[in-house]
């Protein structure tokens, strides 16, 4: 069953719900594994798109103590001078005046959130808006480069 999301479910369905194993496939690459009861998960996992699986319990990644991406963590730290911006290297390009908010792009004029093939996802609510404003990367308004003094 796919949803309009573009999200995939495989599994049964009982009277048009989610019903024994199934799990849902998301458009980003991650993956919910669960026991379903009439539509509702009563155990389940996720498994992000990298590979890293959720932990509810003693999640260690990208906290305050260790603040490397998933790829770091399996590939090792680049050499000095080389940053990775993302968990995904290169990053994606993110279109002008927009941010980079995990599923999508946010655009903060429209407050429109776009998946990464440009699809509407959601509008943004005030506090979603700000979340995003304040902590989620952004494109560059601007070109920044060097130019020597004259």
């Amino acid at each position: 069953y796919t949803l309009s999301t573009g999200t995939e479910y495989r599994g049964r369905l009982r009277d048009g719900m989610f019903d024994g194993e199934g799990e849902l496939l998301f458009p980003n690459g991650g993956r919910y594994r669960a026991v379903w009861h009439r539509g509702v998960p009563t155990q389940g996992e996720y498994t992000f798109a990298d590979g890293l699986e959720y932990k509810d319990k003693k999640w260690h990644y990208c906290d305050g103590y260790d603040r490397r991406f998933y790829t770091e963590i399996c590939s090792g730290l680049k050499p000095a001078g080389i940053s990775q911006l993302t968990n995904l290297d290169p990053p994606r390009k993110i279109p002008k005046g927009c941010y980079d908010c995990g599923d999508g792009f946010y655009n903060p004029e429209t407050r429109v959130i776009v998946d990464y093939k440009l699809r509407f996802l959601r509008n943004a609510d005030d506090d979603e808006h700000e979340w995003i404003v304040r902590t989620c990367r952004k494109a560059w308004d601007e070109a920044l480069e060097h130019k020597p003094k004259p």
